[in-house]
């Protein structure tokens, strides 16, 4: 929905509540007039259920608004006599329209003073469940949702098995884009599956119509080169990223596309390629930072001859085949020259794919440019407000940009362009795009195969491992498998990372310590 699709909503919803609760405010006291005015009627709707005054900002943070509102239809309910199980169970399954009985035809009058302590054991359990799950939600949307790490895309920086909080606010929480959906899960939950309510396939469907325009918190700061972000992964779709422009694939909301981390080697503005591997910015080698420890497939021949255990330990050696003597390594170029120098090693050779070659897997899918993985490019990165002519050599690059991540009608007519209708020879960008890569460069799915990342689809920055494990460990050899040194250790930052998992043991110790005595003193008096 647009903004002017949802203030119209809005507006609905305020003559439904008048026309539920009007009577109702009057029994309480308050005036007719007083539910009808948007925000200040729930202001009042507060005061009438004797509940605080900023339980009003909850209903208008999406998502939570969503476990916000039964609570309310229950609480109004109750402020008017009715406590029973079946009218707990007709404010919650009817959406609030049960209320209309209750305004319309109760007798009950305005309880003033109830009392708002929990019925039974179980109302007060039930309580307890949804405010927590309330300020979960509230946490995991806006501040800091947890991530683990599924690839080794970002190996020797971040390790699969590492489990991360990532900061929704350094680059500003994005606003969730699809309005119905369960809390503080991604995309599936067990046994029922999709966890949201969506249509891919039709713009026009009630769950896409309902949908929130792109909106965005501030942040506070900006998406610098070479930082680790998570991203709603763009080519949530196998048949365009391959290249099938045939119009049948089907995308999640951006919302609930796959979570990808990658490190933005390349920020909007850049023009960027890469040279035998390297990564260049505007035609200098990029600096990466110390903990970044790029890697690439070696040959390595020992004329068949195996490293001993040592060796293999003391090169951080992984293996990916052996071929006629020859071992297949990815390391970085510090490990390279290390095992150079060992007496069984004969050559160490860097496995470059050359340029000249059309590569159909990779962005922009266009046989017009003969690219490898390790021989990319130029490619320019868009930025908001960068005017670019349409034209065949522009069309691969930027097309699934106009098209998906803008939202524009785009026809071409030989070689004519027409933009909504309109005939055009140019067009401006709407937001800053991001190039996503790897450090484990030769065994990365990154932008290199599915292009641009837009500043919408920008997740938030990872800041902090707090557990690690080894993902294929079983049963108790999982907490054997713990890595120590990582818990509780920064993901910024120069330097080997210092964990500061002692510190925090000590300070929920203290915690402990001083509820105990806290409760000792109160209990004593």
């Amino acid at each position: 929905m647009t903004f002017t699709e949802w203030f119209l909503f809005f507006l609905a919803i305020q003559v439904i509540h008048f026309l539920a609760t009007w009577k109702l405010y009057i029994k309480a006291g308050r005036k007719a007039w007083e539910a009808i005015v948007p925000i200040y009627n729930a202001i009042v709707l507060m005061q009438i259920i004797n509940r605080p005054k900023w339980w009003t900002i909850l209903l208008f943070v999406p998502i939570v608004n969503l476990l916000m509102f039964p609570i309310i239809w229950v609480e109004t309910s109750r402020s008017f006599g009715h406590y029973k199980k079946p009218d707990t169970i007709l404010s919650i399954i009817t959406l609030g329209f049960y209320l209309f009985y209750i305004n319309y035809f109760s007798k009950n009058q305005y309880v003033k003073d109830r009392s708002l302590d929990p019925r039974s054991a179980l109302g007060e359990w039930i309580s307890s469940i949804a405010f927590a799950i309330i300020a979960a939600t509230l946490v995991h949307t806006y501040f800091m949702q947890p991530y683990t790490i599924p690839t080794s895309s970002l190996e020797k920086t971040l390790y699969v098995g590492d489990f991360l909080f990532v900061s929704k606010f350094h680059y500003g929480a994005r606003v969730p884009m699809t309005a119905v959906s369960a809390p503080m899960v991604h995309d599936t939950l067990p046994i029922i599956g999709k966890s949201y309510v969506s249509d891919s396939n039709d713009q026009n469907s009630i769950a896409n119509k309902l949908s929130f325009p792109y909106m965005r918190l501030p942040g506070i700061q900006k998406i610098k080169r070479n930082d680790i972000v998570v991203f709603s992964w763009p080519a949530d779709s196998l048949k365009l990223m391959w290249g099938d422009t045939s119009g049948k694939f089907t995308y999640k909301p951006i919302d609930k596309r796959t979570n990808y981390v990658k490190r933005a080697v390349g920020v909007a503005g850049d023009s960027l390629e890469i040279r035998d591997g390297y990564v260049y910015i505007n035609g200098k080698r990029t600096v990466l930072p110390d903990r970044a420890k790029p890697q690439y497939f070696f040959t390595v021949d020992t004329g068949g001859k195996q490293f001993s255990q040592g060796a293999a330990k003391r090169y951080n050696i992984r293996e990916y085949g052996f071929d006629n003597g020859k071992f297949i390594l990815n390391l970085t170029d510090e490990e390279a020259a290390l095992i150079k120098n060992n007496p069984i090693v004969k050559s160490v050779v860097k496995n470059i794919e050359p340029k000249g070659t059309f590569n159909k897997d990779l962005f922009p899918h266009s046989p017009q440019y003969l690219w490898s993985q390790d021989n990319y490019g130029p490619i320019y990165i868009p930025k908001k407000g960068d005017k670019i002519e349409l034209n065949e050599k522009s069309m691969p690059f930027y097309e699934q940009i106009i098209r998906r991540y803008e939202h524009n009608n785009l026809s071409i007519v030989g070689n004519e362009f027409y933009l909504n209708g309109k005939k055009a020879t140019s067009y401006t960008f709407k937001q800053d795009y991001y190039w996503m890569m790897g450090d484990n460069r030769q065994n990365s799915l990154d932008a290199r195969f599915w292009g641009y990342v837009p500043f919408d689809h920008v997740v938030g920055k990872p800041v902090f491992i707090w557990l690690s494990w080894d993902p294929n460990a079983k049963g108790f050899a999982k907490f054997a498998s713990i890595r120590w040194d990582r818990m509780f250790t920064t993901v910024g930052g120069t330097g080997e990372p210092v964990s500061y998992f002692k510190f925090f043991l000590i300070a929920l110790m203290g915690y402990f310590v001083i509820n105990y005595y806290r409760k000792k003193k109160k209990d004593t008096k």
